[in-house]
């Protein structure tokens, strides 16, 4: 008597259209993060130009001589010890 081997079923039997599938969601979700990565590098460089603007704007550059606000202290309202400023 001859034995009949069982057919074998084989795992992982895959097709074509699931690689399809797979393939295009890679492709995309990779498409996808350049998209991102490219929108951000653009809204980075909007955001430097925006501060450095307004810093141009807040800090102007000096015009001429710079004289304080506040008149320096005469000789007889001032009295200095240099011996107060070492540290020992």
């Amino acid at each position: 008597m001859t034995k009949l081997k069982p057919s074998r079923q084989r795992h992982q039997v895959k097709s074509r259209w699931y690689y399809i599938f797979w393939g295009t969601a890679t492709l995309s979700v990779f498409v996808g993060q350049i998209y991102v990565g490219s929108g951000y590098r653009q809204m980075s460089k909007a955001f430097n130009r925006i501060i450095d603007t307004t810093l141009k704007v807040i800090e102007p550059r000096p015009r001429g001589y710079y004289a304080p606000l506040v008149p320096p202290p005469q000789s007889g309202d001032f009295t200095f010890n240099e011996q107060e400023m070492v540290i020992k």
